[in-house]
């Protein structure tokens, strides 16, 4: 099993394959198209702004997008679970990787901005990243912009009013989590487990 864990100058790389470590599950940092071409699952993770992950992720675009046509797993993680979406208006509107349907936006609900800190999941649908994982468990979240409820939400969260904590994609190899799994303890690892554990 060979999980890329893509780097394109953003932050967050190193925990999130920390993570996998810590789970017994091998993933490489890389930015060699190669490697990605050769992984057998895909994790986009990233820190920062919608614009700027966009920019940087634009030399290994094709293959990234040449492996979800594939059929390989495809794990989004905050920005990069933002950045799988078809739109976002961070600092301008800007296009994503439209692998799913939905504009990001801002929170405006008048609390403080980022959301940060830990909140409970409610999950709508069953999904495979969700094995053994309860409605009510608590995640860790980090983010000033959001995703809408839509017919692609896993499970959603509250933060003065409702916004999705974890998606699938229009191609059912892709997911993404608002969340850090990585730094979500013991509910957040299982999720980084049951991503390897659905890899074929």
């Amino acid at each position: 099993m060979r999980i890329a864990i893509i780097d394109y100058d953003v932050g967050n790389m190193r925990s999130v394959e920390k993570g996998f470590a810590y789970v017994g599950v091998p993933a490489k940092v890389t930015s060699d198209p190669a490697e990605i071409e050769a992984a057998d699952a895909i994790v986009l993770p990233g820190v920062g702004a919608f614009e700027s992950g966009m920019r940087h992720i634009e030399p290994l675009r094709k293959v990234v997008m040449d492996r979800v046509d594939a059929g390989v797993p495809l794990l989004g993680i905050c920005l990069g679970m933002q950045m799988l979406f078809k739109e976002s208006e961070e600092n301008g509107l800007h296009k994503g990787l439209g692998l799913v349907n939905g504009r990001i936006t801002r929170f405006d609900n008048g609390l403080k901005v980022p959301h940060m800190g830990w909140n409970s999941l409610n999950i709508k649908k069953p999904h495979p990243l969700l094995d053994g994982i309860d409605s009510g468990a608590f995640v860790y979240f980090v983010h000033s912009y959001k995703a809408p409820v839509s017919e692609n939400t896993l499970a959603s969260a509250d933060y003065g009013g409702e916004f999705t904590a974890i998606v699938s994609g229009d191609r059912p190899n892709v997911v993404g989590t608002q969340f850090h799994p990585e730094k979500s303890g013991d509910v957040g690892l299982r999720m980084l487990k049951n991503f390897a554990g659905a890899i074929r």
